[in-house]
């Protein structure tokens, strides 16, 4: 039986490319259109579609506000976003993932580029993926509160000084992460102590335009400073670098101990810039003792050989999101089965690990 896929998009012409491109697939079928959010919302209540693909920017209702009022209704959803690459669409496309959106797809410049086969694979293989990866509802939780993060902030924190049990010596964090990253960092990122004893540089599989936006939202509700990449920047305790969208992030040698950034355009590697393998690869002569390899949810095994050359030669310690908590059960899978692994964790529980075993000053 064929799967039914509701289009949301305001655009007419978005509407029959995309109705076309689902159409296209043997067990997929486009059997519903909606011009806007308020139409999408009466539509999920009375009927049921096994993936929505939802675009952002539209009249009355945009996309946020609809993936915000089913929250609030808890209608269970799997939702693939179709974002464009105007400024406000990567704080929206955030958002959208935050309220438990599976992924986004950035909408081509040009006619010819929609209409090309790169556009109807990616959408194709994100609904695919999205049907394939859907969970209950109650195992895709809301975001915290404000509150609920500062409580539980004070007790990682207030845990990791009486452990006792952090790594010795100069450390740095290296985190890699795909689909489901945006919503996943989000319950990490703003769990971590300000006096964090080790900077952290983050991989998470964007392109470019939506990074800046992530970084922001990340420092908003976060005690470490949160910020996209830069060339030259020096790795600072208790701040967070996002490798921009677009570009290869490296960890280089700074005079006198600790490391420096460089952005780096060469060509993509398994079809990903940034890439995690290129970041931990990197680190082989880095002036760090320990490096704490943190692999979140995501599609493939990005991070996995890195991770593995690095092992041979720098000291490793291994923290992977475990199956039940993953979007999609990829890369944390891939480092696991590797045997490289030191802990398996839950979501929820990744940022104390993190602290635990990185320490505060």
């Amino acid at each position: 039986m064929k799967k039914n896929i509701l289009i949301v998009d305001d655009s007419a012409l978005m509407r029959r490319v995309l109705s076309d491109i689902i159409n296209s697939d043997d067990e997929l079928q486009s059997v519903d259109f909606a011009f806007n959010g308020i139409m999408a919302l009466e539509m999920v209540q009375k009927n049921t579609y096994d993936c929505i693909v939802l675009d952002i920017q539209m009249p009355k209702m945009n996309g946020v506000e609809f993936m915000r009022q089913i929250n609030e209704k808890n209608i269970d959803l799997n939702v693939v976003l179709v974002s464009s690459v105007a400024s406000e669409s990567g704080e929206e496309t955030i958002q959208c993932l935050g309220y438990g959106a599976f992924d986004f797809v950035k909408k081509p410049a040009s006619l010819t580029d929609i209409k090309g086969a790169s556009f109807s694979k990616t959408i194709l293989d994100l609904i695919h993926l999205s049907i394939d990866s859907a969970k209950p509802k109650a195992m895709t939780k809301k975001l915290p509160t404000q509150a609920e993060i500062v409580k539980k902030r004070e007790i990682i924190s207030t845990k990791s000084v009486k452990s006792g049990v952090s790594l010795k010596g100069s450390k740095l964090i290296a985190l890699a992460c795909s689909t489901g990253g945006p919503k996943a960092l989000q319950e990490v990122i703003p769990l971590l102590p300000d006096n964090l004893d080790a900077p952290m540089v983050i991989v998470q599989h964007m392109p470019e335009g939506f990074t800046k936006s992530l970084a922001e939202r990340l420092d908003a509700v976060s005690k470490v400073k949160v910020r996209e990449a830069e060339e030259g920047d020096v790795l600072t305790k208790g701040n967070v670098y996002i490798a921009k969208g677009g570009c290869h992030l490296k960890v280089n040698n700074k005079p006198g101990g600790g490391g420096v950034l460089s952005l780096s355009n060469e060509p993509p590697r398994g079809g990903l810039r940034p890439c995690a393998d290129i970041m931990y690869e990197s680190l082989v002569d880095s002036s760090y003792d320990q490096i704490i390899c943190v692999v979140l949810t995501g599609m493939g095994a990005d991070g996995t050989s890195g991770i593995n050359y690095l092992k041979n030669k720098k000291k490793l310690y291994v923290i992977s999101q475990d199956k039940d908590s993953c979007t999609v059960y990829g890369m944390p899978k891939m480092i696991y089965e590797s045997g490289v692994t030191d802990e398996v964790r839950p979501l929820s529980d990744i940022a104390s690990a993190i602290t635990s075993i990185t320490g505060v000053r």
